[in-house]
C-alpha cells in the first residue's frame, strides 16, 4: 500500500509556540491583576444584549444574524452618536461613493472617494466658503449625478456581503459582535486631550466661521497634515455639531471592508475574511481610535484600501489603478508623515509586483494626483511659518513660530531593543498612554503565525511589507499608538497563514477575547467606565463632560459676547473649539507661554491684571486645583467675577471696559 503524505508539525508548533509564549507573558506579568474586569463584564453584557436585539429581525424578518446585528449596532449609534451625525456620515459616505466610483467600482470607491474630497477642500480651507448649505447642495448634487452608480455599487456590496455571511455565519455573527463592541468607542462624546486642544479646532472653525484661520500664533499645530481633520469638519458642518463618532464609525467600517478584502485576495476563505475582520475590531485601539480624532484611525482604512489596490490583478496595466493608488498615498501623507512613509514599501512592492504592466505614462500624473491630495498642509505651513513640518524639525527650519530645536517627546524615546514588542504587550504604560495590555496580545500571541505568513507565498508580500512598517514606525519614536496601521495591515496575512488545525480555531477566537478583555486597558477614560456613563445619559453629554472635560461645559455655556477667551491649563492645555476667539498659555502657544511664565512670578497680581487688559480678555477658564495665588490676586485687581464652573473648572468674566 502506498504511504501517505504526513503533514508538517512546523505550522502546529508554530502556533502554539505564540500561544504559550503569551500565556508566559500573562503569567510573568501578572496581568489578571491589570484585568479591568468590570469593564470586561459590560462588553459581555452589551453583546448578549446585541444578540437579543437582534433576534427579532432574525425571527420575523428573516434575516441573517450578521445583518440583524449590524442593524441593532446602527441603531444605538444613532441613539448616542445622534441622528444628525449619522445621517451626515451617510451623507458623506454616499457622495464620496460617487465621486470614487468615476475611478474605480466597487467598495473601494469609498475610502478613494473620500482621499478625492480631503484632497480638494484642503485647498479651499482659508475660503469662507464652507457653509451647511454649500456642503448639502454639493453632496446631493454628487448623488444625484452618479445615482445609477451608486446603487450598483450598494447592491453588488450588499450581495458580497450576504454571501460571505451565508458562507460562514459563525465567523460572520463573532466579526460583527466584535466591530461593533469596537464602534461603541464612537458613543462617547470629544474628550481625548489632543483632540480638544487640537483636533477639534478645524472642524469646528469651520462649522461656526466658514473658513480656517490657520493661525500658528495661536495653535502651534494648526498647519500640521489635517486631511482627517477636514473630513471631520465636512461631516460636522452638514451635521450642525459634532459628528466625530458617526464618522469614525464609518472609518471602522472601511476599515473591517478592507480587511475582508485583502484576506479574500490572499487566498483566504469566507472564515478567514471575517476572522481578519474580527482580529482588527478586537484590538484595543480600535476601540480606543473610535473614541478620539487621531489619524490612525483613518490610516488603519486607507492603508488596507492601498494594499487591496496593490493586490488587485485585475486591470493591472489600467491607468485608473495608478491614478486611485495615488489618491490614497497622497491622502495618507496629508494626514501624517509618518503614515506616509509606512506606505513606501508598499509602494515598492506594488512597483515589484507589476513591474511588467505598469502605466508608466500615467507616473506623472499620478505623481501630481499625490502631491495634491497630500501636500496642502506641507505648502501652506512653508508658506505662512517657513517650516512645512512645523513644529517639527524647527532646528532645521528655524521658523520663529515654535523654539528652535526639534520637537520631542523623550518618554517614547526609551531605546529600540530586542524586547521592545515583549515591553509594548505588557508593560504598554511605557509606550503609550494606556494600561498595561492596552496594546492587546497579537505582536507575542500570533508570533509563530507571522513567522508562517512568511513561509507562505500567498502572504509573504504582505507580511514583509506591513512588517517594514511596523519597524520604521518603532525606529525614530517607540509610541505604540502609531503601530496600529501597520498592524492592521499585517492581519490579513497572520488570519490566511492561521494554521487549519485542531483547536486552531479556538486559540484564534480566544486571542481575540483577550484583546476585547484589556481593550479599555488603552483609554483611561474607557477604563474608568466612561460608556457606562453615556449609556445612562443617552443624548445628553454634560455628565460625561463633567466627569472628564469640565472645560468643555463652560466653553458650551460662554455668553456669545465675541470676547476672547484666555484658556489656563488644567484638564487641557488648550481648547480648540473656541477658535481664533480662544487663547491658552501652553505650549500650545509658545509666545503665550512665555507671558504665562512672566506674570505668574509677579505674586502681586499686577502683571496679570495688565496682561488681561491689554489683550481685551472678556472671560479665563481656570482649573482651581492649579490657579496660582499670583492669578488670584490679578483676578481681584482686574475686577473678574465668577461666573460658572463645573467640578474644579471655573469661568471667570471681566469687565466689559477690561475687555474692550
Amino acid at each position: 500500500m502506498p504511504d501517505h503524505p504526513r503533514s508538517s508539525p512546523l505550522p502546529a508548533v508554530l502556533l502554539w509556540a505564540g500561544i504559550a509564549l503569551c500565556v508566559v507573558g500573562l503569567a510573568v506579568h501578572r496581568m489578571w491583576e491589570e484585568l479591568p474586569f468590570p469593564r470586561a463584564f459590560e462588553h459581555g453584557l452589551l453583546a448578549l444584549l446585541a444578540l437579543a436585539a437582534a433576534w427579532p429581525l432574525q425571527r420575523w424578518l428573516r434575516w441573517s444574524r450578521a445583518a440583524s446585528l449590524c442593524t441593532v449596532w446602527l441603531l444605538a449609534l444613532a441613539v448616542f452618536s445622534g441622528p444628525m451625525p449619522v445621517l451626515a456620515a451617510a451623507l458623506l459616505a454616499v457622495a464620496a461613493v460617487g465621486l470614487g466610483s468615476l475611478l474605480l467600482r466597487g467598495a473601494i470607491a469609498l475610502p478613494i472617494g473620500l482621499a478625492m474630497i480631503a484632497g480638494t477642500l484642503v485647498w479651499l480651507l482659508s475660503l469662507p466658503i464652507h457653509h451647511r448649505a454649500v456642503y448639502v447642495v454639493a453632496c446631493i448634487a454628487v448623488v444625484a449625478w452618479r445615482r445609477r452608480a451608486i446603487l450598483e455599487i450598494a447592491r453588488a456590496t450588499w450581495q458580497q456581503f450576504d454571501a460571505g455571511v451565508r458562507a460562514s455565519p459563525a465567523a460572520a455573527t463573532g466579526a460583527m459582535l466584535l466591530l461593533g463592541l469596537a464602534s461603541t468607542g464612537a458613543w462617547l462624546p470629544t474628550m481625548q486631550s489632543d483632540d480638544v486642544a487640537y483636533h477639534l479646532g478645524l472642524p469646528s472653525q469651520l462649522q461656526t466661521t466658514a473658513r480656517y484661520a490657520m493661525d500658528a500664533h495661536l495653535q502651534v499645530w494648526a498647519l500640521a497634515p489635517w486631511n482627517g481633520d477636514v473630513l471631520q469638519g465636512v461631516a460636522q458642518v452638514l451635521a450642525g455639531g459634532e459628528a466625530r463618532g458617526a464618522l469614525n464609525a464609518l472609518w471602522l467600517l472601511i476599515a473591517a471592508g478592507a480587511m475582508h478584502g485583502l484576506a479574500g485576495a490572499l487566498g483566504g476563505d469566507a472564515t478567514r475574511r471575517w476572522w481578519a475582520v474580527a482580529l482588527m475590531a478586537s484590538l484595543p485601539l480600535s476601540m480606543h481610535l473610535a473614541s478620539g480624532m487621531q489619524t490612525e484611525l483613518v490610516a488603519m482604512a486607507w492603508l488596507p484600501a492601498l494594499a487591496w489596490l496593490v493586490l488587485r490583478d485585475a486591470d493591472a496595466s489600467s491607468p485608473r489603478n495608478m491614478l486611485a493608488g495615488a489618491l490614497l498615498f497622497g491622502a495618507l501623507c496629508g494626514l501624517k508623515l509618518m503614515h506616509g512613509v509606512v506606505t513606501l514599501p508598499l509602494l515598492a512592492w506594488a512597483a515589484w509586483r507589476h513591474r511588467a504592466h505598469l502605466p508608466w505614462r500615467a507616473l506623472p500624473v499620478g505623481a501630481l494626483l499625490a502631491a495634491i491630495t497630500g501636500g496642502s498642509s506641507y505648502v501652506h505651513a512653508w508658506w505662512l511659518t517657513g517650516n512645512p513640518l512645523l513644529p517639527l524639525f524647527n532646528d532645521f527650519f528655524r521658523s520663529p513660530f515654535f523654539a528652535l530645536r526639534d520637537f520631542s517627546d523623550p518618554r517614547w524615546s526609551g531605546g529600540f531593543d530586542a524586547d521592545v514588542l515583549w515591553d509594548i504587550t505588557f508593560d504598554t504604560g511605557g509606550y503609550f498612554e494606556a494600561y498595561p495590555g492596552g496594546f492587546g496580545f497579537v505582536l507575542m500571541a500570533t508570533l509563530g503565525v507571522w513567522l508562517l505568513a512568511l513561509r507562505d507565498p500567498r502572504t509573504r508580500g504582505l507580511a514583509v511589507v506591513a512588517s517594514i512598517g511596523l519597524l520604521l514606525t518603532l525606529l525614530p519614536l517607540q509610541y505604540a499608538r502609531y503601530l496600529q496601521p501597520a498592524l492592521v495591515l499585517l492581519l490579513p496575512g497572520l488570519v490566511v497563514a492561521w494554521p487549519s488545525l485542531r483547536h486552531g480555531a479556538i486559540a484564534f477566537w480566544g486571542v481575540c477575547v483577550l484583546n476585547l478583555a484589556f481593550a479599555t486597558n488603552a483609554n483611561w477614560m474607557l477604563r474608568t467606565g466612561a460608556l457606562k456613563r453615556d449609556i445612562a445619559s443617552p443624548g445628553n453629554n454634560a455628565p460625561l463632560f463633567e466627569r472628564y472635560a469640565p472645560e468643555r461645559l463652560l466653553a458650551a455655556r460662554l455668553p456669545d459676547d465675541n470676547s476672547l477667551v484666555l484658556v489656563l491649563p488644567g484638564n487641557y492645555g488648550a481648547l480648540a473649539e473656541l477658535g481664533q476667539r480662544g487663547r491658552n498659555v501652553s505650549w500650545y502657544s509658545p509666545k503665550w507661554e512665555t507671558e504665562f511664565a512672566r506674570v505668574d512670578a509677579d505674586a502681586s497680581g499686577k502683571a496679570w491684571a495688565e496682561l488681561l487688559h491689554r489683550n481685551r480678555i472678556g472671560h479665563m477658564i481656570v482649573d482651581d486645583r492649579k490657579a496660582s495665588a499670583a492669578l488670584r490676586a490679578g483676578l481681584d485687581i482686574a475686577g473678574a467675577r465668577k461666573a460658572d464652573e463645573a467640578a474644579d473648572s471655573q469661568r471667570w468674566s471681566l469687565p466689559v471696559g477690561t475687555a474692550r
